[in-house]
């Protein structure tokens, strides 16, 4: 798959870059991957290479902020920065894109299909969010990402960290893969690969600031939509799915069996499988 994957980058709102890996035909139908907060574009690896090898042209980018991409200078993070930010990625398509969006990810997707005058997206694809999720599991997501401010003194550190976090989730002999998603700082530690002001700004994409205006989102979303829900997860209860189908109609879900918040890490096989068989009835290759 690498020798078919190319890294751009596209200017969005603010003046901000996002760096992506762009793969498959471009004129073949599109898909759009949005990972999570914290997160980079490679979390998508999996998915990418079977959607690839489904016959899809697929775009992964790093949310701004967030690995590759710039830093924004007024620490922007807000949900229409980011709403604004895919929609400047999907203008470049000749045609609408599947949208899939993981957490963070999904929450723009959502706010971005409901927001526009004109459709974004043939197809969207919402991994473990809803607009109400639960707070004990926001909290946990949030110490996690606030912990460990001094960065690591090496990668195998920051892996027992993410062990700690997810213990159900065998922790890999090797943990240098964990090296996309960190950064040396100026103090010669390794780090988070994105912006600590991501956290700090009042208007960040986080629950429950973002629950009224998703469900409102939710209220004029016409477009197919997908829900896959890990069953062990910390963030989506049945009462969120339950309040976010009464607001979507046609709300499709698709529960991933011994996965957590982290749905594609936690079953890449089953998410995958969840996931094509619904672009292939919405959104074919």
């Amino acid at each position: 798959m690498s020798e078919s994957i190319q890294t751009r980058r596209y200017a969005v709102s603010g003046g901000v870059q996002v760096e992506a890996d762009v793969g498959g035909d471009p004129r073949r139908p599109a898909v759009i991957l949005l990972h999570g907060g914290g997160q980079t574009r490679h979390s998508w690896h999996g998915a990418m290479r079977e959607m690839l090898r489904r016959g899809y042209h697929v775009i992964a980018y790093d949310a701004r902020g967030h690995g590759g991409s710039d830093w924004c200078a007024r620490a922007d993070y807000s949900l229409e920065a980011m709403s604004a930010d895919l929609l400047a990625v999907t203008a470049t398509l000749p045609a609408l894109p599947a949208l899939v969006g993981a957490s963070m990810g999904g929450a723009t997707l959502l706010f971005a299909a409901g927001n526009s005058e004109r459709p974004v997206a043939g197809a969207l694809v919402l991994v473990d969010i809803v607009p109400r999720v639960d707070p004990e599991g926001a909290a946990r997501v949030r110490a996690f990402m606030r912990g460990h401010p001094e960065g690591f003194a090496s990668v195998e550190e920051a892996a027992d960290a993410v062990a700690a976090y997810n213990p159900h989730r065998p922790r890999p002999r090797d943990p240098s893969g964990l090296m996309k998603n960190l950064r040396r700082g100026q103090d010669g530690r390794l780090h988070w690969h994105w912006d600590p002001k991501f956290l700090d700004n009042p208007r960040r994409l986080e629950p429950p600031q973002f629950m009224d205006v998703l469900l409102l989102a939710a209220d004029k979303v016409v477009t197919p939509t997908l829900l896959v829900r890990g069953l062990h997860s910390e963030i989506v209860t049945d009462e969120g799915v339950n309040e976010l189908r009464r607001h979507l109609r046609g709300l499709e879900v698709c529960d991933v069996a011994g996965a957590g918040h982290m749905v594609t890490g936690d079953r890449n096989d089953a998410f995958n499988a969840g996931v094509l068989a619904f672009l292939g009835r919405h959104h074919p290759p």
